[in-house]
């Protein structure tokens, strides 16, 4: 044992572990998937699905490798003949009573009983007799539906609902072949985080309604992005189809949310696929706002901000990235300049099997981050010192209610009938979270990236991109 560590061999590659550490953790160091279904790294282990057999020499027989803790000198083989025909029996049993929903399923694609049958399991089975039939679909929750012909009763939902949310709210009724995953009679899965039982499905069993029939898993493209439902700034995958978000799913990350989101993250996704966006820029001409190209709109702004002189006014939205909102800052560096922005609260919901997880009442991604760049939370003095100042600069905050005597710039996605930022002398479209690559901060002070998941409408740009091209234009060299 060097330097704390075990060393043990993994099908022929050698491996450094921490004690403790699962065979199953392992063999990933080695680069090798071990096949399992019940075991999960964010929950318990159960040891009920017995995939995860594995060879260890001198061992009496087969063991699981996701209850097999490592030893010092262990040799496991993943690929015997013996493993290998355990975990093509143990398929074959599941496939028994599995129905060939494949077709019509939400899961194909992504389904892990399909991946381990192509890479592990035989071609035909010895059973002729039908697969039996439950009704065909229950009602779990506000998000959840159920379908119990396609369970294998790995139980993670079972696992996650009272070790993680500590709702125990569903168990395994009856035993052998009649056992399904069952819910309180007086229950439903609406726990703010009960969402996560559907992604820790290895099946299609459990199915999110808001996604049902949407796409197919080979018809999405994935993106790693940032939840913008609040500041803890949980690490996403955005999935897309033809330009269109679809799904949201939590991406892992052991010092932000673990395997988690909540559901307010997960269904906070609408609003990046509205219709109702800017598409152009726009000038004010005789009283009305008129479109017109990135020269007349940036000619325009240069116009404004270099004839005005005194105090300038910034009211930011807290979802607006560091490089945008640092753009904006460094923009108004000539002026007497005070920038502020306004949080939307709401209720807190920790994840209690989590430490320091939870939706926080602070519906805002990058509220930390605009702080960290000297805006502040006073926005009601911010609208006041609006009403005298030289210039305006509202980004992205459509509802903003300025009342001004000077210039107002508005960078923003949409612009509605009777928004008060119609009053704008120049109106510049800019992108959403799922159309630009930026930073948030979170409420623990981490810098985390997204990235582009699917073009912006028009000629709308980034926020940071429209901002530093004028801050070129105007020749400001001061650092934000």
């Amino acid at each position: 044992m060097a330097d704390g560590l075990i060393t043990l061999t993994i099908d022929g590659t050698p491996v450094s572990v921490p004690p403790g550490t699962l065979v199953i953790e392992a063999a990933k160091q080695a680069g090798v998937l071990v096949p399992h279904y019940c075991y999960h790294p964010g929950l318990p282990v159960a040891g009920v699905c017995r995939m995860c057999l594995v060879e260890i020499e001198k061992a009496p027989k087969l063991a699981i490798a996701c209850a097999t803790t490592v030893t010092e000198g262990m040799v496991v083989k993943t690929q015997t003949a013996p493993a290998k025909d355990a975990r093509r029996g143990v398929l074959e049993f599941l496939l028994i009573n599995h129905p060939l929903d494949c077709p019509i399923c939400d899961q194909a694609g992504e389904c892990e009983l399909q991946d381990f049958v192509f890479q592990e399991g035989q071609s035909g089975t010895r059973y002729a007799e039908f697969a039996k039939r439950f009704n065909p679909v229950e009602d779990f929750g506000p998000d959840v539906l159920y379908v119990p012909n396609r369970c294998i009763l790995c139980t993670r939902c079972v696992r996650y609902m009272e070790d993680v949310a500590q709702e125990p709210v569903l168990n395994v009724s009856e035993r052998g072949d009649r056992a399904f995953i069952g819910i309180h009679p007086d229950a439903r899965l609406d726990h703010p985080w009960a969402g996560n039982v559907v992604d820790l499905c290895p099946v299609g069993s459990l199915l999110s309604k808001d996604f049902l029939h949407k796409a197919r898993a080979w018809e999405l493209d994935k993106t790693a992005s940032i939840c913008t439902g609040c500041s803890q700034g949980c690490s996403i995958t955005l999935d897309t189809r033809d330009e269109v978000v679809v799904r949201v799913r939590p991406r892992p990350n052991l010092d932000v949310n673990r395997y988690f989101i909540c559901d307010h993250g997960r269904s906070h996704y609408r609003w990046m696929n509205r219709g109702d966006r800017i598409e152009a820029p726009l000038v004010k001409k005789d009283g009305a706002l008129h479109a017109t190209d990135w020269d007349e709109a940036f000619a325009r702004v240069l116009s404004i901000l270099r004839g005005a002189s005194g105090k300038a006014v910034a009211l930011v939205s807290p979802g607006a990235s560091n490089e945008a909102l640092a753009a904006a800052k460094q923009l108004l560096a000539g002026f007497q300049w005070t920038g502020a922005f306004q949080v939307v609260m709401g209720e807190e919901a920790p994840l209690p099997g989590v430490p320091n997880l939870a939706l926080r009442a602070e519906r805002a991604p990058n509220a930390k981050g605009a702080e960290n760049l000297g805006y502040t939370r006073d926005y009601a003095q911010a609208l006041e010192a609006a009403t005298g100042a030289a210039v305006v600069l509202v980004l992205d905050d459509p509802d903003c209610s300025v009342e001004t005597n000077g210039a107002l710039i508005y960078l923003g996605t949409v612009l509605g009938a009777d928004a008060p930022c119609r009053r704008a002398d120049v109106v510049l479209p800019i992108a959403n979270v799922a159309e630009e690559e930026g930073a948030f901060t979170n409420r623990d002070g981490r810098e985390q990236r997204y990235f582009q998941a699917k073009p912006a409408p028009g000629m709308a740009q980034p926020a940071a991109w429209v901002l530093e091209q004028m801050v070129k234009a105007m020749g400001t060299a001061r650092v934000a």
